[in-house]
């Protein structure tokens, strides 16, 4: 089985877009982009308090029409995938919400979605272990090549497709979603080729961290 040569397609983000988000960003990869806005941490409603640590909730919008099981299903990858790198224990008995809008889908929107997730809990200040940087890829039915970050014309030829989430530190992985047929070969290729890749993304969000950040020397 072969594998495609590390290539993602190109990254934008402005962050601060959102006047009512204590943290937001509008985060484009490709032509798949996400805005995305947290609130809080503020007092949680009491069926939702948890007295050691912080409740997440996820609320994901698609781009036209009511929410979808597809929806509910992207709620849930990246609500756990941002308990796992938000300090929860540090803000008991309160709620923090991250909302995303879907505008456009160009493919990996789910990986897009994490990303940009990462992104606005960056931009809130909230006390983070590790940042996450998520990835999408597919297996070309024809030629047998993983493809990473595929446009959406190269999707439509996918024989599997995964989105890998990894922490910043150990790249561990998080989070994995998949789709379709494939070995256990496959699946360890895959995620081989883009926890390599995830150094781009983790050092595209150091690249926007120094864009925005404030220093005066004194």
């Amino acid at each position: 089985m072969e594998q495609d040569k590390c290539i993602l397609r190109e990254m934008n983000c402005e962050l601060n877009q959102l006047s009512m988000p204590d943290g937001s960003t509008i985060f484009m990869q490709g032509d798949t982009c996400i805005a995305a806005g947290v609130y809080g941490p503020i007092e949680a409603r009491l069926a939702k308090m948890m007295y050691d640590k912080a409740h997440i909730e996820v609320v994901f919008s698609p781009i036209k029409g009511p929410p979808s099981i597809d929806g509910r299903m992207k709620e849930l990858y990246i609500k756990e995938t941002c308990e796992s790198t938000i300090m929860i224990s540090l803000h008991p008995g309160t709620a923090i919400s991250i909302n995303l809008q879907e505008m456009e889908d160009a493919g990996g929107l789910l990986a897009c979605a994490i990303n940009a997730a990462n992104l606005a809990l960056i931009n809130s200040s909230l006390s983070m272990k590790f940042t996450i940087a998520a990835i999408h890829c597919m297996i070309d039915k024809d030629s047998g090549k993983i493809i990473l970050d595929p446009e959406p014309n190269q999707l439509q030829n996918a024989r599997a497709k995964f989105t890998y989430a990894f922490d910043s530190i150990k790249k561990d992985l998080i989070t994995c979603h998949t789709s379709g047929i494939f070995t256990e070969k496959e699946l360890m290729i895959s995620m081989k080729q883009c926890r390599e890749a995830s150094q781009y993304i983790f050092n595209f969000y150091r690249e926007v961290v120094k864009k925005y950040s404030k220093c005066t020397a004194r």
